[in-house]
């Protein structure tokens, strides 16, 4: 089985397929141009004259000057890398994105016309713009998840939460700049190493909620389609499903945690040996030839010959026998579902809160989402049983890091949707 791997926020590096672009490769043209069209349309600027200048700029100057810009910047990129490997024949079995790459990873499953995944992107770049006021940052420490989360704890910031669980020796941590401060010190005394990620947002951190429902809201109309191969979730423990409400689930990763270590360690497991960097640089390999030794691993774009990495990286993902790819099916059901992302308790308005709890219900129980009104019976109306609510309570407690529901819960006593989510909001009140 081979993994396309779809790398997110630090996937930037000056010069990256230029000579493709300057030898006039249509695939690497036609894509850019594409991307460039939307994000001139919506941002006022595009993406091509700035990474394919002479002297294109470093991450961090991109960073400081055209934030925007890195993040289509990474996602054309993925794009391009994708198209120029299907030309030579290559597919992957199934698709993993990193954060920001997931939107890529669908994309090239044909979730989205890339026109339309650079609309999404292009919003998402705007309601971070217009309401993400907080002024975070993100952290990255080397350690593992436990590690890191002690240090979470020791600080007891509210809004600092562990945002990437990348692998047992590195994870990222989300808030206040001033508790990514501290917790920057603190890692210096436990004798953790840290370096502040060049993101301009505390990505899946709630501080970014309103974000999440602008963005939700904005893309909806967007109109997608069935998936062309499978594409597994680090943020949501699984494989997205045609059925999904994709708009609901990209806008819910600004806000949920990644788990990217657990999700690499499933798909091993599954059958995985090959695995493919779609993007500049190698940062997901590195991670994946640290967990897995054995495994082979390739990044096309971290080296000085993009053809020659290219065609490295085609020969990686074909068929070693020869045969037909791993059928979507069979892939699917070799992975094990992982268990709920967990967003940190933080204090969410009751609007807010009834959609996100509304999405978890209608999704687990394939009922349309209006037919979860505040004053509707659970079990008389919509014919939900006790069993299956004391399932849905307990789902809410690992989507919401309420834990399991407590002894002595009478599912009775919670016979609405309205009062559901009045058990969730006492549950995260501060």
């Amino acid at each position: 089985m081979s993994v396309a791997l779809f790398p997110g926020q630090g996937a930037y590096r000056p010069g990256t397929l230029a000579g493709l672009w300057e030898r006039g490769d249509d695939t690497v043209r036609d894509t850019y141009e594409e991307v460039d069209a939307v994000a001139k349309e919506k941002l006022g600027r595009n993406v091509s004259s700035t990474v394919f200048r002479p002297s294109p700029p470093s991450p961090a100057t991109l960073l400081a000057s055209a934030p925007d810009t890195l993040q289509l910047a990474v996602f054309t990129t993925s794009v391009a890398t994708h198209r120029l490997l299907a030309e030579r024949g290559a597919q992957a079995s199934v698709h993993l994105g990193h954060s920001l790459g997931e939107l890529a990873a669908l994309t090239c499953a044909g979730a989205y016309d890339l026109a339309d995944a650079a609309a999404v992107l292009c919003e998402r770049i705007s309601v971070l713009r217009e309401h993400d006021t907080s002024g975070g940052a993100m952290l990255a420490l080397g350690c593992g998840r436990e590690r890191a989360e002690r240090v979470v704890a020791l600080i007891d910031h509210p809004e600092l939460v562990l945002a990437v669980d990348n692998s047992a020796g590195q994870a990222v941590v989300s808030g206040p700049a001033d508790a990514i401060a501290t917790a920057a010190g603190i890692a210096a005394q436990l004798g953790i190493t840290s370096t502040q990620l060049r993101s301009p947002h505390p990505f899946h951190n709630p501080l970014l909620a309103e974000a999440r429902r602008q963005l939700a809201a904005r893309i909806a109309p967007l109109r997608t389609r069935p998936l062309t191969v499978p594409v597994y979730s680090p943020i949501l423990g699984r494989f997205y499903r045609d059925g999904d409400d994709l708009a609901e689930l990209l806008a819910l990763h600004l806000v949920t945690p990644v788990d990217f270590r657990t999700s690499v360690a499933a798909l091993h497991a599954a059958g995985a040996r090959e695995f493919v960097e779609i993007g500049a640089g190698r940062v997901l390999t590195a991670l994946i030839t640290e967990a897995l030794p054995g495994v082979h691993a390739v990044a096309p774009l971290a080296g000085r010959d993009d053809e020659a990495g290219l065609a490295q990286a085609a020969e990686a993902l074909r068929d070693p026998l020869g045969g037909d790819a791993v059928p979507a099916a069979a892939v699917q059901s070799a992975v094990p579902v992982a268990a709920p992302a967990q967003i940190a308790p933080v204090q969410v308005d009751r609007d807010d809160l009834t959609a996100q709890v509304r999405a978890l219900y209608a999704e687990a129980m394939e009922y349309p989402d209006e037919v979860f009104t505040d004053d509707v019976l659970l079990e008389a109306d919509l014919g939900i049983d006790s069993v299956k609510q004391t399932e849905l309570l307990s789902r809410l407690g690992d989507r919401f890091g309420l834990g399991v529901p407590p002894t002595g819960l009478r599912v009775a006593d919670y016979d609405t949707f309205g009062k559901v989510v009045d058990f969730v909001a006492a549950g995260i009140a501060p």
